[in-house]
């Protein structure tokens, strides 16, 4: 069970890697021109949403169906993908993770099955036909299904937070937040749970913890210098990097694929989510609104007066301890030369 799951998170982090330059992109525009950004532009701005909610699943969709099928499978996996987002209000990263290869491997079985039976002459019309046939279905189903689904995941996910704050064991939140962040229902999660929850609680003190829940960079950070420290491969080489986006741009999307490539590490994010938390639940602390991004800049700048060292502190042990967790766990069950392969060899097929 340990290696199906450990093999299975480094095949959906392999969707992700190699589009992390799109990530880095979007993350960069997000960063500076929305209207809480460094040089805030309206018009630049405008290219926020449509890059999250259709460029990045359907990238993702075309990558796992490329993995499955080459070409035909990428093809299939972007169109299916697409089903998944119009079938939804809410970003379909994880929609796009299981359409993109579910959509390429029935189209290869079909392949497998009508390559014996292909009449000479016919195979250009009968293998777009059958894509196109194969298409309509499937696309449909990921409307119709698909979609519905993920958001039922999200919905769920927001319920259970809810009512954890409900029975004042806020800082556990984290045990449901930290899994979900990294299947890239943070947004959803934040916006549409955390954020009117933060929004009630500030009225009477012009502050809230629940806009720290799901933005604290802080567990992010520990588990980029983990891997930084004690990991091997690319995942360690491009960690580095992917701190100065996390942790200055606020994109946590990015960490997000080093966990997936080795699930056990999501024992660091919890250790410092929760800590973090418990930390602002013994100290009353909070910001003003939600830091949008989540970089240590906006958490600066949202911090009520009088209150940075209390925030800040609650950022530094969550990175303290994601860190000591991650590199404890790296040099305990370090990441095995399969799913390290895995990420590669799908970053080497998009190069």
């Amino acid at each position: 069970m340990k290696e199906r799951i450990q093999k299975y998170g480094g095949f959906m982090a392999s969707m992700v890697v190699p589009n992390l330059g799109a990530f880095i992109a979007w993350g960069l525009i997000t960063a500076m021109f929305i209207a809480t950004g460094w040089i805030p532009n309206e018009r630049f701005s405008a290219l926020v949403g449509p890059i999250l909610n259709y460029l990045l699943p359907i990238l993702i969709g075309y990558t796992g169906g490329y993995m499955i099928h080459g070409q035909r499978g990428g093809v299939m996996g972007a169109l299916t993908t697409m089903g998944a987002i119009v079938g939804s209000t809410i970003p379909q990263l994880l929609g796009a993770m299981i359409m993109g290869p579910l959509s390429a491997w029935i189209l290869k079985k079909f392949d497998e099955w009508m390559e014996p039976r292909m009449p000479v002459g016919f195979e250009l019309l009968i293998n777009n036909f059958s894509m196109g046939i194969i298409g309509v279905l499937l696309v449909l189903f990921a409307l119709l299904v698909m979609g519905p689904v993920v958001t039922a995941i999200s919905d769920a996910f927001g319920a259970v937070v809810q009512w954890l704050v409900n029975i004042k064991l806020l800082p556990l939140v984290a045990l449901i937040i930290e899994p979900a962040k990294v299947l890239f229902l943070n947004n959803a999660l934040n916006i549409g749970v955390l954020a009117p929850l933060g929004a009630v609680a500030s009225q009477e003190t012009g502050r809230a913890i629940h806009f720290m829940l799901e933005s604290n960079p802080g567990p992010g950070l520990g588990l980029l210098l983990a891997y930084t420290v004690a990991g091997k491969g690319m995942l360690k080489q491009s960690a580095p990097g992917a701190i100065i986006i996390h942790f200055l741009g606020g994109i946590h999307e990015i960490y997000f694929p080093y966990v997936l490539a080795h699930p056990i590490m999501i024992l660091a994010m919890y250790a410092g989510a929760i800590l973090a938390n418990f930390w602002w639940v013994i100290t009353d602390a909070g910001l003003v609104a939600t830091p949008s991004p989540g970089s240590i800049f906006a958490y600066i700048a949202m911090t009520p007066k009088g209150w940075h060292f209390q925030v800040l502190m609650g950022v530094l042990i969550g990175a303290v301890a994601s860190f000591l967790v991650g590199v404890l766990i790296l040099k305990r069950w370090p990441v095995k030369e399969e799913e390290e392969e895995t990420v590669e060899e799908a970053v080497e097929a998009e190069l």
